[in-house]
């Protein structure tokens, strides 16, 4: 009888040991590792522009597949290459450099990490597992053209641009076309004030276009161009945003602005990391793929005239449409 009952308080041991095991291993294998993505930005994700439009994008890819994400600010050009070996050191599944000056170096690392993934905007470089991928920003600037063209009194409006590089002066040259389409014979300033984030730059190269007659500003110069934008604001003069509704900037001198749909860019990099069709390449992207577009008028849509708004419409359609090509001019001309 005794050796029965051993026998039995053995076998229950054995089950509650085996049931452990199974479950633990259930456990194991049923949690799916979360995905890794890192964000770098050249300047401060809270400038309500460039970098601003990427962090919501990374936000948005976190929300909707539950992944592990962080971000780097303020990147120098020269610390580039570092911080993309840095998060492929720890192991993260997508880099993503937010900008042209991001392609080179995210090439160069991706050769040592074949099997995690980079990516860099507005860049012109690709490997096996780095993918480009550039927006038509041309597009937003040569409707911002022809809106800065049309609302000029003296028939001279200004641009600044951050660093002169080929994604910043293909869209300089796009709005200049722009506003020539209204007014061939209008005076367009052009500055580059080598920098994303000096907003003093980006302020004293407007007042230069001021004081020269300029009463439209425009900027491709994230950080910076906020600047130009208040210097505008200090002139009364109009302005029109970039990369961000930056209305609320200075809602009574920012007429539109160009937008990025980040969000879209960055999910469709993520899904094809997941699903395992993610490609090295270069994708372009622009008003039909509704990534680039511009945002309403706000206060100004009384104030800006009626056939102007309609020649924006009609020549937003023709875009998306493909019947007008923006030429891509990545070389500044005078």
């Amino acid at each position: 009888m005794k050796i029965f009952k051993g026998f039995a308080l053995l076998m229950c041991m054995l089950v509650l040991l085996t049931g452990c095991g199974s479950s633990g291993a259930q456990e194991t294998t049923s949690k799916e590792q979360k995905m890794k993505v890192a964000l770098l930005l050249s300047g401060p994700a809270n400038d309500q522009g460039w970098n601003a439009t990427a962090l919501e994008g990374l936000k948005a890819a976190e929300s909707k597949y539950g992944l592990e994400t962080t971000y780097s600010e303020n990147v120098g050009v020269a610390d580039t290459e570092s911080a993309y070996n840095d998060y492929a050191a720890r192991g993260y599944d997508l880099i993503i450099g937010h900008g042209f000056q991001f392609g080179d170096p995210a090439v160069r690392v991706a050769q040592k990490f074949p099997k995690l993934h980079f990516m860099a905007t507005e860049s012109n470089s690709k490997a096996e597992n780095m993918a480009s991928y550039v927006m038509s920003c041309e597009q937003g600037g040569y409707l911002m053209g022809i809106l800065s063209g049309s609302m000029s009194k003296t028939g001279k409006i200004g641009v600044i641009g951050g660093i002169e590089q080929p994604s910043i002066v293909k869209e300089l040259e796009a709005f200049k076309l722009g506003a020539k389409k209204v007014n061939p014979n209008i005076i367009v300033y052009d500055i580059y004030v080598n920098s994303f984030t000096d907003v003093s730059a980006g302020k004293d190269a407007a007042l230069s276009m001021i004081n020269k007659g300029a009463d439209v500003l425009y900027h491709v110069a994230n950080q910076a161009g906020t600047g130009a934008i208040k210097a505008a604001e200090e002139k009364g003069i109009l302005a029109c945003g970039n990369s961000y509704d930056q209305n609320s900037i200075a809602p009574n001198t920012v007429m539109c602005s160009t937008v990025y749909n980040m969000p879209t860019v960055i999910l469709t990099a993520v899904d094809g990391v997941k699903n395992g069709t993610f490609k090295g390449g270069i994708t372009h992207l622009g008003m039909k793929e509704k990534v680039v577009d511009i945002t309403s008028y706000h206060s100004f849509e009384s104030k800006i005239p009626e056939a102007t708004k309609k020649l924006i419409e009609d020549t937003k359609k023709q875009i998306i449409d493909g019947s007008l090509t923006v030429p891509v001019i990545e070389k500044s001309t005078k």
